[in-house]
């Protein structure tokens, strides 16, 4: 404890908020110039928000391009420390409810966001270099608890830590996965021809298992760290560049900085700051901080592993796929029909999701069970304002890295009677089958 509260130089969290601004800046505004804002906000009728938050549906229409703009206008104020708690805090509910919002295109880096973003509205991040400590001088300061530095590191440790132990499956160990993930990455013949050479894909797999799971031990020493920042620089680099995953390569490229002394981030970057005096006393423990961190990261612990403990596998159910950083593990594909039953009638009534979902919806849809079920419900109560109590009937099957397609969904269950299950197993997901394998 007398470790984590020792002054340290803000050197570290102060390049990371200016790094952090800028990479939020660029996700928002990117996010209307690409046309993903479009894409999953406004041409849909509605969204698949979180469980629970199907009452949060995107602004009306030019509203979510406001949100958007708000967020990229907060994320620069955060960049350059202008009213930053006020910034930082607006900024991490805005995000938050975009993440609750929609999941039709979810990714593990819209989640790193958001915690990091929630860790940065208790952090010192505007004592120097910003609007706040110029214009007021009291804020202004060059040190901060080495706890600072200690929580982002955890935080990222985590992240790799269990990217790495979900890649410990056959299909990633015998190069299936990174197989079909690099087939025709690129559209440029000779480098998918390259990509397509087993020993490439190979190549791919176990560096992807090695790099995550080295990584952070190669940054701590420090006769490692300046190879493993140049092994980060490739790795994500590539990653950017043939997976097209967004700002997430350079976000956790990020991470380097608190890694570093922090004497040694001062004199690369902030050559005017003053350096800290010897004999800086130590900061006084806020124990209600220290048990919500504490909290914060026993949860961050056990929500990877809550799967361990759910009927079937993962891959092929979802359940406890998300926020267990299991990032670019495997391709999913599936078929879902829908029967929709009058149940006073029992004629078969239509709805087609093809007039009421977008081409994307139903893609990213399809072999969810968590999805299919909210759909089950809205249709059952879109029937029900009509005047009519109907039944919704469910084939689905799901295929799994490009095997053979298998039942996902017990066709004989009624999805529109059929409660969901937030914490554990629902029944009416199927676990009994054997996943298939190659010949």
């Amino acid at each position: 404890m007398k470790k984590l509260l020792q002054p340290i130089d803000n050197a570290p969290l102060i390049l990371f908020r200016i790094f952090f601004g800028f990479l939020f800046a660029a996700e928002t505004f990117g996010a209307i110039l690409t046309g993903w804002v479009k894409d999953n906000f406004i041409t849909p009728k509605f969204t698949f928000s979180h469980i629970g938050f199907e009452w949060l549906q995107p602004l009306p229409e030019a509203g979510m391009y406001l949100y958007f703009v708000a967020m990229g206008i907060l994320s620069i104020a955060v960049m350059v420390g202008y009213k930053y708690r006020a910034s930082i805090i607006a900024l991490t509910m805005l995000w938050f409810g975009v993440y609750l919002m929609q999941k039709t295109s979810y990714n593990n880096h819209y989640y790193l966001l958001l915690l990091i973003s929630a860790l940065m509205c208790i952090m010192p991040a505007h004592a120097y270099a910003s609007f706040d400590a110029k214009s007021n001088p009291s804020l202004r300061s060059n040190t901060m608890p080495q706890w600072c530095s200690f929580v982002f590191i955890a935080q990222i440790s985590i992240v790799y830590f269990f990217a790495t132990a979900a890649k410990f499956y056959p299909d990633w160990l015998d190069g299936t996965f990174t197989k079909n993930l690099l087939a025709h990455a690129t559209g440029i013949d000779f480098i998918d021809r390259l990509f397509a050479q087993k020993w490439f894909y190979m190549f791919i797999a176990y560096a992807g298992i090695a790099f995550d799971g080295l990584i952070v031990p190669m940054l701590l020493f420090k006769k490692t760290r300046t190879l493993a920042v140049c092994l980060s620089l490739v790795f994500h680099i590539f990653n950017s560049i043939v997976l097209q995953i967004g700002i997430f390569p350079y976000f956790a490229l990020s991470f380097a900085v608190f890694f570093y002394p922090p004497e040694l981030v001062r004199k690369r970057f902030f050559k005017k700051k003053t350096p800290i005096a010897d004999g800086e006393k130590h900061y006084s423990i806020y124990p209600p901080l220290f048990v919500l961190l504490a909290v914060y990261f026993l949860v961050q612990l056990l929500l990877p592993v809550r799967h361990w403990f759910i009927p079937g596998d993962v891959l092929y159910t979802e359940e406890g796929h998300r926020l267990s950083w299991r990032m670019m593990l495997r391709s999913r594909s599936g078929y879902t029909a829908f029967r929709v039953v009058d149940k006073k009638t029992q004629e078969d009534l239509h709805y087609s999701i093809f007039q009421n979902l977008t081409f994307k919806q139903i893609r990213g849809m399809e072999a969810k069970p968590d999805m299919i079920w909210q759909l089950a419900q809205r249709i059952k109560n879109n029937y029900a304002s009509q005047g009519i109590d109907v039944a919704v009937y469910v084939d689905s099957h799901v295929s799994v890295n490009q095997k053979q397609a298998v039942t996902l969904i017990d066709p004989k269950v009624d999805l529109a009677a059929v409660k969901w299950n937030y914490f554990g197993h629902d029944s009416w997901v199927n676990t009994h089958f054997e996943a298939p394998k190659y010949p």
